[in-house]
This record gives C-alpha cells, sequence and structure tokens, in this order.
C-alpha cells in the first residue's frame, strides 16, 4: 500500500511525486489529456515508464469521469473508455476509476436497465484485458438541482449495479469523503464491499454542522472536501479496515477541491494528508 495522489501530470508531475515522498499516482486521461491514447506515442509510453521506475512510484490507475449512461455523450465516450482499457495494460495499471453514469430524470433503480446494457459490454471488454473497472461514489450534486450524474453513491445503488452485472471485472473506487458528505459511516462498507473495493482515493470531508443547523443538509455550504486528516473521516480507522477486507492498492490522495488549501496552498495540503495517512499505512509497504 502506498500514497499518492490524483493528477493529470500537468499540475503535479513526476518530479514533484519523488520530491514530496508520494509512491503512486492515478493519472486523469480525458480527451485531449497528456496520455489521450488517440494521440500518445509508444515512446511517450516507454519514457513514463522509465521515469516511473527510476523514481519507485506507481501507477495506480488511470481516472476518467463522464456521464457514461447520457445517450448524446455516449458514443464519444465509449470511444474513449475502450481505448483506455488498452492504455492501461501498456502503460502498467489494471484499473480504471470512472463514474457508471447516470440519465438525472430517473430514479437509481430506472437507470439499471441502461447501465446493465452499457457496462455489461464494458465488463467483458475489461475481463478479456485484465482490467478492473472500478466506479467512484460521488453523487456529483450538493445542493440544487439536486440531479446527479453518477448513480453509484450509495450501498444500495452498488447491490443493484453488481447483481445486474456480476463481472469480477466491475468494483468501487472508493471515497470516504462523499459517504461523509451523505451522511454514511464509511468503515461498515469496507467490511459491506471490501473485496469490491479496487482502488481508494484519500479525500475527506466535514460536515458543517452550524450551517446544517440553520439551513439544512441540503445546503450548498453544509459540507465541504478537504484534505486527508482535516475533516471527519477516521483514517486509522478506514486504514485498518481495508487491510482487514484484503485491500492492497494505494490511496490516492484527490486534493483540489479542499476549500483552506487550495489554488497556490494545495501543494502545502497535499503534504499534510500524506503526513496525516503516514501514520497508519504500513511503514513495510509504504514508499518512504
Amino acid at each position: 500500500m502506498r500514497i499518492g495522489l490524483l493528477t493529470d501530470l500537468k499540475s503535479h508531475g513526476v518530479d514533484f511525486l519523488a520530491r514530496s515522498g508520494f509512491g503512486s499516482f492515478e493519472l486523469l486521461v480525458w480527451p485531449g489529456a497528456l496520455f489521450d491514447p488517440q494521440t500518445v506515442t509508444p515512446r511517450q509510453i516507454d519514457q513514463l515508464k522509465q521515469q516511473l521506475a527510476e523514481h519507485d512510484i506507481e501507477l495506480s490507475a488511470l481516472g476518467y469521469y463522464p456521464n457514461h449512461l447520457d445517450p448524446k455523450e455516449q458514443p464519444a465516450t465509449r470511444e474513449h473508455f475502450v481505448a483506455l482499457l488498452k492504455l492501461a495494460r501498456q502503460l502498467g495499471t489494471d484499473v480504471i476509476g470512472t463514474f457508471a453514469g447516470r440519465e438525472p430524470e430517473k430514479s437509481i433503480a430506472d437507470n439499471i436497465p441502461a447501465f446493465r446494457a452499457y457496462w455489461s459490454e464494458m465488463a467483458r471488454r475489461a475481463e478479456d484485458l485484465g482490467v478492473k473497472i472500478a466506479f467512484e461514489n460521488c453523487p456529483m450534486f450538493h445542493g440544487h438541482p439536486f440531479r446527479g450524474t453518477n448513480i453509484a453513491f450509495t450501498p444500495r445503488a452498488w447491490e443493484l449495479m453488481f447483481d445486474a452485472v456480476p463481472s469480477p471485472a466491475l468494483g468501487l473506487e472508493w471515497d470516504p469523503s462523499h459517504l461523509i458528505c451523505l451522511l454514511i459511516d464509511p468503515v461498515p462498507t469496507i467490511r459491506a464491499f471490501g473485496p469490491k473495493i479496487y482502488h481508494v482515493h484519500a479525500k475527506d470531508a466535514e460536515v458543517r454542522w452550524h450551517v446544517v443547523r440553520e439551513q439544512g443538509i441540503f445546503d450548498e455550504h453544509a459540507v465541504r472536501h478537504r484534505m486527508p486528516g482535516l475533516g471527519q473521516v477516521n483514517w486509522r480507522e478506514v486504514v485498518s479496515a481495508l487491510i482487514e477486507a484484503g485491500y492492497r492498492g494505494n490511496l490516492d490522495i484527490e486534493g483540489a477541491h479542499d476549500p483552506v488549501y487550495g489554488g497556490a496552498l494545495e501543494e502545502a495540503g497535499l503534504l499534510v494528508g500524506l503526513s496525516a495517512l503516514r501514520q497508519y499505512v504500513p511503514p513495510t509497504t509504504s514508499r518512504k
């Protein structure tokens, strides 16, 4: 288990990772990104792999977060995602983090037929390539209009999804911050879905109870995301539960959302998060 971060390698490159003591990262690959599969060259791939080997840094996963179930966007989304499945193996990782998608006007249950149709195909492709698809549990809304673009944000939805497509290629990119924002206790979800956790976003969150008491939980200021150690996630319990559940992947910090350590202070905040997590990640498996 290593501690890393989510990056496109433009804002925070390999040199920053190595200099700061991070041992892994999840690479964001949107269309037009640095390693867009439509434009990346074998030489660029080889150079990145060599650079990572020199600094002893692991590529945990690729990340791409569109609304896969939007009918208008689906053809382009499918094409890019299929290319990412192949790119993952070329880059040396076997996990892709993404959203399950959602037709916003429909309930979670009413989205399951479209989920089954789309992700059954992707799961077969992933199985053939030895790649795992990890759905992040972000609802993609807080506050008006309460119509998210991702159904994979509650344990009940996870049950419906994995029942609909019972493929070993489909799992979770587990992020405790979104559970905190929904007033869900994160640790029991690890115990219930541990074998399905394929990647972890290390992001914290805090419920601002003074706002909740005045404006309610649906107010846009009622919750906010924080760097690890600065919110309400009990990282001691989380890391212990992940290890007990058999998780041996990495913890990659998603740091861009912290309202205190943002902008020019983001790098300082990332180091705060790294320090907080180091207390609990086994030193024999964490890059020092």
